[in-house]
């Protein structure tokens, strides 16, 4: 198994977690304030990842200013932005409309790796990017009567389409930093630095003033342990093996994962056309794969016969 093949196994898994947030984000909206349920989700990662740390003897890295402001930064942005912002949106709009919205950030994170990381994707991975995007376009794509009774909301989409904003750039700004980070390190930095960030808001909530449900603090528990600790290793140990317009193709996963778990969560209903859109995401996915392993090996096959023949046909004219 190659380092690339592998690289997109762990993105694929990290990308479904990340799709399990929307459901969980439902729930923690209806019993928790945002920023309670943000610090709340880090004070129970941060711990594990350190003591995933301490058992493996991974320490932390020197760094200089610059990257601890570009960690700072993907914390406030992806850490505490991203969550907050979506558990606000979802607690408005409904899995179904998060679910399309999350399907942009294949587009937002490409567009950042090209533009801020100066990246120049081929031809192949760009045509892929927009295959994923027309899976996008026919899950939102849904007959009125799919619609009829769901939760609609402009604001509400309009906070998670601002989170998906903030997982662009939390997504792709570790690819700006000098210092090389292993991925426990880093989750641990970005889960410190998230509850550093949130804690303080939280606290002006007065969440001891709030009725808590016991099912938001269960979904809380599970965002921690399953998208935050599970998800940032995989994440990180995927992203550090492809380039970043290519991590970025396979956030498309994320839209699929958040249908199928409000199916079988929520109870909703799938159409046809989100099934299409389903069978484009992945069908994006495999191609990409295909094109980053197989092409690539056609290609340097063909290279080679073609400099073996010129090399033969020199030899030939020497004789000559």
């Amino acid at each position: 198994m190659s380092d690339r093949f592998l690289g997109y196994v762990y993105l694929a898994l990290a990308m479904i977690v990340v799709g399990s947030t929307v459901v969980a984000s439902k729930v923690i909206g209806s019993g928790l304030p945002v920023f309670t349920a943000t610090a709340l989700r880090f004070a129970i990662a941060f711990p594990c990842f350190l003591f995933l740390m301490r058992v493996t003897g991974a320490p932390l890295p020197r760094l200089g200013k610059r990257d601890w402001l570009l960690l700072v930064l993907q914390a406030g942005a992806g850490s505490v932005g991203y969550t907050t912002l979506l558990i606000a949106g979802m607690h408005l709009t409904s899995a179904a409309d998060a679910a399309v919205i999350i399907g942009t950030l294949p587009i937002v994170s490409a567009a950042i790796a090209i533009v801020l990381l100066r990246e120049r994707p081929q031809a192949s991975l760009l045509l892929a990017v927009l295959l994923a995007g027309a899976g996008v376009l026919s899950i939102a794509v849904r007959a009125d009567g799919a619609n009829a009774g769901a939760q609609h909301s402009l604001l509400g989409n309009a906070l998670i389409f601002a989170a998906i904003v903030c997982e662009g750039l939390f997504i792709l700004l570790n690819k700006c930093l000098k210092t090389a980070i292993p991925p426990l390190a880093l989750s641990t930095i970005m889960t410190g630095l998230g509850l550093a960030l949130s804690i303080i808001p939280a606290v002006f909530e007065m969440p001891w003033q709030t009725p808590v449900t016991s099912k938001a603090v269960w979904a809380v528990v599970y965002y921690a342990m399953v998208p935050t600790v599970a998800g940032f290793l995989l994440w990180y140990a995927g992203a550090a093996k492809v380039s970043g317009s290519e991590a970025a193709l396979f956030t498309a996963l994320a839209p699929v994962s958040a249908v199928v778990l409000a199916v079988v969560v929520l109870g909703e209903v799938v159409s046809s056309s989100q099934l299409t859109g389903i069978a484009c995401v992945l069908l994006a996915i495999g191609g990409m794969a295909f094109l980053g392993n197989g092409a690539l090996v056609f290609l340097k096959k063909t290279k080679n016969l073609t400099t073996e023949a010129r090399r033969d046909r020199d030899n030939t004219e020497n004789l000559k």
